[in-house]
């Protein structure tokens, strides 16, 4: 019933995005000491919502779909200077990744929450 919402749609798929940044983060953690590793995130969530994701298919067997073109970590460019061995992992940068895709999730799960009460609330059903 409510996945014919856009608004539950919508946060869904951000809940799906702040799950997948995390899994990338905590990969880029588990790699930190990693000779060579290059530290990988997620395009922004409203770049995947506004379809700037690159292709799209049209159907299923048509190219990939959006939700896995999104999904597809990339290479982010170096900010600063990169450690000796080549990783280009910062500890830091990730903590604040990761606070932002917790943020982005709680926003995601609130949405949904706010929705659910307020269509429960205009069908009569307050629970």
């Amino acid at each position: 019933m409510f996945e014919k919402l856009e608004l539950v749609r919508m946060a869904q798929a951000m809940a799906r995005h702040a799950g997948a940044r995390t899994d990338v983060i905590a990969r880029n953690v588990a790699n930190s000491d990693t000779p060579g590793y290059r530290a990988r995130d997620l395009p922004d969530f409203e770049s995947y919502a506004e379809g700037k994701t690159g292709l799209r298919g049209t159907r299923a067997g048509h190219l990939r779909s959006a939700a896995a073109v999104a999904a597809e970590p990339v290479p982010v460019g170096i900010m600063g200077t990169a450690s000796p061995n080549g990783n280009s992992v910062s500890l830091e940068e990730e903590m604040v990744k990761a606070v932002s895709a917790r943020q982005q999730h709680e926003m995601a799960l609130s949405i949904y929450q706010s929705s659910s009460r307020l269509i429960r609330t205009s069908l009569g059903r307050s629970s």
